[in-house]
């Protein structure tokens, strides 16, 4: 004998699906409505895993986006000891000209550095290293018209001028450094 559990009446065996069907359809729950087929039920894909494929799917568009799109500074550098070259920086924020002498600077990223406690004199280590890379390893970051230097962005407009040149000319970050190069950074109230 089992009863039926939304209305207690006894049935011999289970209780028949024509029983739940015309008795308690409106009642049902989802488990109970696919047992007996709901005439209702649209046999539709399920939601959940549609939308865990969707989510995966954005993410990886997401991780491919940056990584084939947005580059690092780093595409393209040669490993470390492929090419070996030297030049001189100048970088003044605001009056204050950063002294590359301090520990900070030293032999941080063995491709772009500059060493022996000298702050004259970069060192390049590996071929192909651009600028954005080269001010990346020192913990900056540069664009055509931006600098960010210790954790603040000066925008070349209204409130400051930036100017990023190499042996007099502006360049952006993808220009790549060669040996003898001058880089001048500056930021000043505009």
């Amino acid at each position: 004998m089992a009863d039926c559990d939304y209305c207690g009446a006894s049935f011999d065996g289970e209780v028949p699906d024509s029983h739940l069907r015309s008795e308690h359809l409106e009642e049902l729950g989802p488990i109970d409505r696919r047992r007996i087929g709901d005439a209702e039920d649209d046999g539709g894909l399920p939601t959940g895993p549609i939308a865990l494929v969707v989510v995966i799917g954005l993410a990886a568009a997401l991780v491919a986006y940056v990584v084939f799109f947005t580059g690092s500074s780093a595409a393209g550098v040669g490993p470390v000891n492929s090419d070996h070259y030297h030049g001189d920086i100048e970088v003044t924020v605001l009056g204050d000209t950063v002294d590359f002498s301090q520990q900070q600077y030293q032999l941080q990223d063995r491709r772009f550095h500059f060493e022996g406690g000298s702050g004259e004199q970069w060192h390049a280590h590996a071929s192909d290293v651009t600028l954005g890379f080269g001010m990346e390893a020192l913990g900056f970051d540069v664009t055509r018209n931006s600098f960010t230097y210790e954790g603040t962005t000066y925008e070349d407009g209204s409130e400051y001028d930036v100017s990023v040149t190499v042996n007099g000319n502006a360049v952006g970050p993808g220009y790549t450094l060669q040996d003898g190069d001058s880089i001048v950074i500056t930021v000043e109230r505009a």
